[in-house]
């Protein structure tokens, strides 16, 4: 565990600013910084808030150049003194951990080098970059000091994956594994925004239960038609270039055991379809993230056809039940109990920086794979951006 660097140091005198922080109480361990930018992502899912439950985090600052958003988000995070150039706070606050809460992922590069040069530890909100070569360099700032970071694929920590993943291989309730099958939101960003935004929990949740992917296929169309470069644009939010509107993609994992994603712009919209179903050759485990914590429910049917064998769905045997009070603040707490675990055990975050990295490689291996036309291996060895240099 890293002592805070200036807040516990035997002399304070050669440190001015100290003065001002040596008052923290007794029980504090950590230091923590708060990274927002209320027109440019935000705090995503109140990613200000991740160190609320934590008496042994003291929330020093958080920065952001809107003096508004500055105030209110400060306000919210019990921070005890705000910034505008978040380089100065780090610079003067010397925090241990910092929560990096923009939504979009221009900066994401930026943020973890600028805090990993101070030495912290942190949370990242998801996804991690806007390419992969971003990814690696940001993975290779933190392993050259031994920093934990974490990223903000909440669902993995749920306590209901937890026993979901327990059901599946040591249980074995749907026998062996057959296969994966998975979808975004399908709201108006369907198709490669989505993939973006919000399939890469579903990646996420794949690498949890299956490892990382070996191989990827993919087919990607415009409003019917295959994509072209001339179709390549920004998305809607800054999270670098996109293509297309509806995205059929298949990636192999050990074993031969197959995943599918899809996400379709349709006329009807969201149908609640966001998560992943895991088909086993005893019958069928749902997971839909259409809330906090995700609902898992089983089917235990061999032949997948609950109207043919009479079989009904059900809540997963033995499920933790525990509905959470205030999403906004328990949705991260598993994360940044385990980030702080991780810390002071010197190991890896359950839901790491790396962990990220995998996640983000199923979203470039489907426009690597579209434009090379086959099935193509991953991880990907060209680690820029497919669609930059295919526009």
């Amino acid at each position: 565990m890293r002592i805070n660097r200036r807040g516990f140091l035997a002399s304070t005198a050669a440190i001015p600013f100290v003065t001002q922080c040596a008052a923290q109480p007794e029980n504090v361990k950590y230091r923590a910084c708060i990274i927002g930018d209320t027109h440019e992502g935000g705090y995503g899912h109140s990613l200000h808030r991740a160190f609320t439950n934590r008496p042994d985090v003291q929330v020093v600052a958080l920065a952001d150049p809107d003096e508004t958003g500055r105030a209110s988000h400060a306000a919210e995070a019990n921070a005890e003194r705000t910034y505008a150039d978040y380089r100065e706070m780090l610079e003067k606050e010397q925090p241990d951990l910092v929560s990096v809460a923009p939504r979009t992922t221009v900066r994401h590069r930026e943020y973890v080098l600028a805090c990993a040069g101070h030495g912290c530890h942190g949370f990242l909100e998801k996804p991690i970059a806007t390419d992969l070569a971003e990814a690696d360099e940001m993975v290779a700032a933190i392993e050259a000091k031994n920093l934990k970071w974490a990223m903000a694929h909440n669902y993995r920590m749920s306590p209901i994956i937890h026993h979901m993943k327990k059901a599946l291989f040591e249980e074995r309730l749907i026998g062996h594994i057959i296969e994966l099958r998975s979808h975004g939101k399908e709201d108006h960003r369907a198709g490669a925004e989505d993939m973006i935004v919000l399939g890469t929990h579903t990646f996420d949740l794949m690498q949890f239960l299956m490892g990382a992917p070996e191989w990827c296929m993919a087919d990607i169309t415009v409003n019917g038609k295959p994509a072209q470069p001339s179709d390549v644009k920004e998305a809607t939010e800054p999270l670098g270039p996109i293509v297309g509107n509806r995205i059929n993609a298949m990636f192999g994992f050990s074993k031969g055991i197959a995943g599918f994603f899809g996400s379709i712009i349709q006329p009807d919209g969201d149908g609640k379809r966001w998560g992943l179903d895991i088909y086993g050759s005893k019958g069928i485990i749902q997971v839909r993230f259409t809330n906090v914590p995700p609902s898992v429910t089983y089917l235990p049917d061999p032949s997948w056809a609950p109207g043919t064998s009479g079989m009904a769905w059900a809540p997963l045997p033995g499920a933790p039940s525990a509905p959470l009070t205030n999403p906004d603040v328990e949705r991260n707490a598993p994360i940044i109990d385990d980030l702080i675990a991780s810390i002071e055990e010197d190991r890896r975050p359950q839901a790491s920086l790396q962990d990220g990295r995998t996640a983000y490689e199923f979203i470039q291996g489907v426009f690597a794979a579209y434009i090379n036309g086959g099935r193509t291996p991953l991880p990907l060895a060209k680690r820029g951006h497919p669609l930059r240099d295919w526009a």
